[in-house]
């Protein structure tokens, strides 16, 4: 059965790819934006550095209920520790130990924890999701910044690390 520590592996390697992409971006390109009125690279790495914090706060605490007030009260402090992200090293350094809090935070819920029930008031849908379908949101929230973050690589003149380590596969081996 696919459970925390499943959850927790997958996001690891999520993570190390993110951190990857994150490496192999040059520090003077963190301030580009793809496009008028979207995160510049900095900031989407940092907004991804910080965002699995809620999760933590939500499971650790295990609060059954989410409502507006929850995400408004958090607003400021997300917005400012996502802006304290100022340098290409501090970012790494928040994707790599926010990413490991989160997966060990994860690897040590049981089966009857990852079952419970958080629900949403009006309007959010759905109105209820278990903890199991809420952490996996994480990794797919990763995963699709991850994604604009490759296409802004390829903008940038970088082929991504998977792409170039697809393209060594396929030249196939050396003699």
């Amino acid at each position: 059965m696919y459970g925390a520590r499943d959850i927790s592996e997958s996001f690891r390697t999520v993570r190390k790819n993110t951190i990857q992409i994150a490496e192999d971006i040059p520090a003077d390109k963190y301030g580009f934006k793809a496009a008028e009125g979207v995160k510049s690279v900095g900031e989407l790495l940092a907004h991804i550095a910080i965002s699995p914090g809620w999760q933590i706060d939500v499971h650790g605490q295990r609060i059954s209920s989410i409502d507006f007030s929850f995400f408004a009260g958090r607003g400021p402090r997300v917005s400012a520790a996502e802006k304290a992200l100022a340098t290409k090293e501090q970012i790494l350094d928040a994707l790599r130990t926010g990413g490991e809090e989160f997966a060990s935070h994860v690897s040590g819920m049981t089966p009857e924890v990852l079952a419970e029930v958080v629900a949403f008031a009006p309007p959010m849908q759905p109105a209820q999701k278990t903890r199991f379908e809420m952490l996996l949101g994480v990794k797919e929230h990763e995963m699709h910044h991850r994604g604009q973050l490759m296409l802004i690589e390829r903008i940038l003149g970088i082929v991504p690390h998977m792409t170039r380590r697809r393209q060594v596969a396929a030249a196939g081996p050396r003699t």
